[in-house]
């Protein structure tokens, strides 16, 4: 099951996916909810809460990663998990695709407005101390 929120920050929107990504029902789901945002310039579809991604999704990235440049729109995968980043690289297919990194994400507000420049810096942040606490934990798991 997938479950998907768009929130949008000025001319930035944010696609976030929680679930799986395995099934043509969630992948028809992804296109219509990405697509709807014809007015954004930049689409970041936050992949950090996908626990699986399959054939059917590995397409539906590429058709709209496709979908997007055509349109004018940047489109930019941000901070998938491990499982799905592996996934990802052996799609031979989806070299293209841009994985955006937490510190990525916070240059992006530099070309927005104030008010999105600061949810994208919150957004970033709270990523990066997430995975902070997730490495303390294996590096103390380990001991």
């Amino acid at each position: 099951m997938l479950g998907i929120h768009i929130e949008r920050i000025g001319e930035l929107a944010v696609v976030e996916c929680k679930g799986r990504l395995v099934r043509s029902q969630a992948a028809s789901e992804l296109r219509t909810a990405v697509t709807s945002q014809r007015e954004a310039r930049i689409i970041v579809l936050d992949l950090s809460e996908i626990d699986a991604i399959e054939g059917g999704g590995l397409g539906m990235l590429l058709f709209l990663h496709r979908w997007a440049h055509d349109h004018g729109i940047q489109f930019k995968v941000f901070n998938p998990s491990t499982s799905v980043r592996d996934r990802l690289r052996r799609a031979s297919s989806i070299p293209e695709l841009e994985i955006t990194t937490p510190t990525e994400m916070l240059a992006l507000p530099l070309t927005m407005s104030f008010p999105a420049a600061f949810e994208i810096s919150l957004r970033a942040a709270s990523s990066e101390r997430s995975k902070d606490v997730r490495r303390e934990g294996e590096v103390g798991g380990r001991a």
